[in-house]
């Protein structure tokens, strides 16, 4: 409208300008027309008039100048309107925009504005908050007082950790833009991108501020995923790296051309050059042999893997190593081949080892013959020990028994002595076969038949075995009474061996009418423990460091009781043997305590009754006539062996006896003879005991009769040793009596069913 009442204006001013230059020009011409002559007034009239229409033309174009620079202002005010107005709109848009956190404060921090995006992300009110509380207030404290700390580095002055670290820089004119975390009103946390503005009045004085913000929780969370997979690939790529260089062999890669791709520290050092150096070389070029190095390459290239190839690899030194190369082809994701992955370990040491071992080996052997001779020589002194011990002792402890079983009895006074003989006598053969088993467990050669055995049944046999003992020494024995059976796979012989063992410990270590105590536990879900509690003198800290020391009796050498210092080591030794622990808890003044644990085992499918027959009187056998008496051919070389036998023998009324001092004569009267039974010494002049067996064997005429070695070698290995070698039985020295009795009789038997001959008896000759 302005710009149209303008326009008319200025058409009028025209018209009116062009309206007085009319009139001028017509007084003019008047004037000139008129006068008769030019005058000075004439002329002064004249330059008026041309003054005047100077100065209209001026003011007209003045005048045309001002309203067209009006047009132009009134026209830019009226763009800059229209700008304004599309400012305010999108500033209305934005400030009210759900989408933007907009929170304007005072100077002091207080919310004066708290947008539909404040509300919707934060979850306050606007009227809760305007005029109440603080942008601070809403912050996460730990991050304001992080930025304070920061700015105050910065900027080198100290910033509280509250507004002022929010607003510091906006308020110095700086542009800030920064992350910040606002608490929501649930308690959760919002991660936000603030802008913030310092508002200024007319004067320039800060008069608050303005904080926009935008959700930076799906940004947070991209770079979080981001920086897990750059983690993740670091990581991966450190690792694979860590794996390469950390490998003890040198490592390195090729392309399918055997250029070097790549390689570790330990290729570095192998080779003499740096990495750089060797990445881009070929991989033959660092072997003495470039044409089977190569050859190694097409190999794994062509067959997918190549295993202890072995090379020499040439140092830029000059330095030659033996290295063992194991390769193998790598692909990319798509298996398209891409080279190949190969690794040198250095065999050297490998090889030096080799020769060192061949040569140990050679000297191993020779220690090897060295000790099975040592062993042997053992052994042979074993054997020769226990014979050479036995057989008196043979003598001993047989006729002992023959004076105690004599008829008339002997005297009071004769029976002392002789129980005095057999009391030395099965002390000393315990003595030895407590040394004989202590060395045969140390040299290895003591086996366990392991199976699963009631302990119930094995304590009634100690049961009878140790009560005679007890009652002897004054001493109680309680033994358990099972509820429910107790089984244990381990050696049923051994277990008895062991228990016999700490029983007469407990007897004989006991105080005067003391008491033993036997008792069965179960220790967790697969162990049994069986303890002996006696209440005897106890044993001192000192004591029980050398209770399992062989000979050493621990101070109890001055006691009467019998003992060697050997069973409880056995008896440990035999323990663990079978898989088992023994221990002890002593107190000195108050008793001891041994136990052992062995394997728990379930019920045996089927059980024997195991009970050992007790020692009875030598059994009498009815006189027969003398030409139906069965022969027996007894072969020793000792007289007094011969003459204990004979007297058993005369013993029975079904039996005669020949007799042969050497292996030799034995086989000659035995072939002439053919007596029903043989018994044989192992140890003879001239032939051994073995050699004899063996030539009776061959005859068909002597074959069939069974021969029984009687020796005083007791080592297991021996007694099998004999059996395997084809003896009917194999007893031992000292003889027991009613054992070697019963031995003739199997045998008697086994020649009587068998009707394996047909005797040829001599009356004439005489047993000797």
């Amino acid at each position: 409208m302005r710009t149209i009442e303008d326009a008319s204006t200025e058409r009028l001013m025209l018209f009116g300008y062009w309206s007085t230059v009319l009139v001028l020009f017509v007084a003019a011409f008047i004037v000139f027309n008129n006068a008769l002559q030019i005058d000075t007034v004439d002329i002064v009239i004249f330059i008026v008039l041309a003054l005047l229409l100077i100065f209209m033309t001026i003011l007209l174009n003045r005048v045309r100048k001002l309203f067209r620079n009006r047009s132009d202002v009134e026209k830019v005010s009226h763009e800059e309107r229209l700008s304004f107005l599309k400012i305010g709109a999108l500033q209305d848009a934005i400030f009210n925009s759900a989408n933007f956190l907009s929170i304007a404060t005072d100077v002091d921090g207080v919310i004066q504005i708290f947008n539909v995006g404040a509300e919707r992300m934060l979850g306050y009110k606007a009227e809760d908050m305007v005029g109440k509380a603080t942008s601070a207030g809403i912050s996460d404290t730990s991050e304001l007082v992080a930025r304070a700390a920061t700015l105050s580095q910065e900027f080198g002055t100290s910033i509280k950790p509250g507004f002022e670290a929010l607003v510091f820089k906006a308020s110095r004119g700086i542009e800030d833009v920064y992350e910040l975390t606002y608490i929501r009103s649930d308690g959760s946390r919002l991660p936000a991108i603030v802008s913030v503005t310092a508002l200024r009045d007319a004067q320039g004085n800060v008069i608050g501020y303005l904080l926009i913000g935008t959700d930076n929780t799906a940004r947070k969370q991209v770079e979080a995923e981001q920086a897990l997979l750059d983690q993740r690939l670091r990581d991966q790529q450190f690792y694979t790296r860590s794996l390469f260089e950390s490998n003890i062999d040198a490592i390195m890669t090729t392309d399918l051309r055997g250029i070097i791709s790549d390689v570790n520290q330990q290729m570095e050092a192998l080779t003499g050059c740096t990495r750089d150096e060797l990445i881009g070389a070929p991989f033959k070029n660092y072997f003495t042999d470039p044409v089977m190095a190569d050859a190694s390459i097409e190999r794994v290239l062509r067959e997918g893997k190549v295993t202890d190839c072995e090379l020499t690899a040439n140092a830029r030194n000059g330095k030659e190593t033996v290295v063992s190369l194991n390769a193998t082809t790598f692909h990319d994701r798509d298996r398209k081949l891409q080279g190949v992955f190969a690794a040198a370990r250095d065999v050297t040491d490998r090889k030096q080892f080799e020769y060192l071992l061949q040569e140990s080996n050679i000297a191993l052997g020779n220690a090897k013959t060295a000790a099975e001779k040592a062993n042997s020589a053992k052994t042979d002194f074993l054997s020769s020990m226990s014979h050479e011990l036995r057989t008196p002792l043979n003598a001993v402890l047989g006729f002992a028994q023959l004076m105690a079983s004599e008829t008339p009895p002997p005297s009071h006074k004769q029976q002392l002595s002789i129980d005095q003989i057999l009391q030395a006598g099965w002390y000393l053969l315990r003595l030895i076969n407590e040394i004989l088993d202590l060395a045969m467990i140390e040299s290895g050669k003591v086996t366990v038949s392991k199976e699963s055995m009631s302990l119930a049944e094995i304590l009634l046999d100690c049961q009878a075995m140790i009560e005679p003992q007890a009652r002897q020494y004054g001493i109680k024995i309680a033994f358990p009474k099972f509820d429910e059976p107790f089984y244990v796979h381990a050696d049923r012989t051994r277990v008895k061996q062991v228990l016999i063992n700490l029983l007469s410990n407990a007897i004989k270590y006991n105080r005067e009418g003391g008491t033993a105590t036997v008792e069965c536990t179960m220790v967790g879900k697969d162990r049994v423990r069986v303890s002996i509690k006696d209440t005897g003198s106890g044993l001192s800290p000192e004591q029980l460091q050398q209770l399992y020391q062989p000979f050493n009796r621990l101070g109890q050498e001055s006691r009467s009781e019998e003992g060697t210092g050997i069973g409880l080591v056995v008896t440990k030794q035999l323990i663990e043997l079978m898989g088992g622990v023994i221990g002890v808890e002593s107190t000195v003044g108050i008793g001891s305590e041994f136990w052992f644990d062995l394997a728990a085992a379930g019920s045996p499918a089927l059980l024997s009754d195991g009970i050992d027959a007790a020692d009875v009187d030598i059994p009498t056998y009815s006189s027969v006539d003398e030409s139906t008496k069965r022969t027996l051919l007894y072969v020793e070389d000792n007289p007094a062996n011969l003459t204990l036998v004979e007297q058993l023998i005369a013993r029975r009324g079904d039996l005669k006896m020949l007799s042969a001092i050497d292996g030799h004569l034995g086989i000659k009267m035995a072939r002439t003879y053919l007596p029903d039974i043989i018994l044989m010494d192992i140890n003879l002049p001239g032939i051994s005991g073995y050699g004899a067996l063996e030539v009776l064997r061959r005859d068909p005429a002597t074959a069939h009769i069974p021969i029984m070695a009687l020796s005083a070698n007791a080592i297991p290995s021996e007694v099998q040793k004999g059996l395997d070698a084809g003896f009917y039985r194999y007893l031992t020295k000292p003889i027991k009596v009613l054992e070697f009795m019963d031995a003739l009789d199997t045998a008697l038997h086994f020649a009587t069913e068998n009707s394996l001959t047909s005797k040829a008896r001599n009356p004439g000759i005489s047993p000797r």
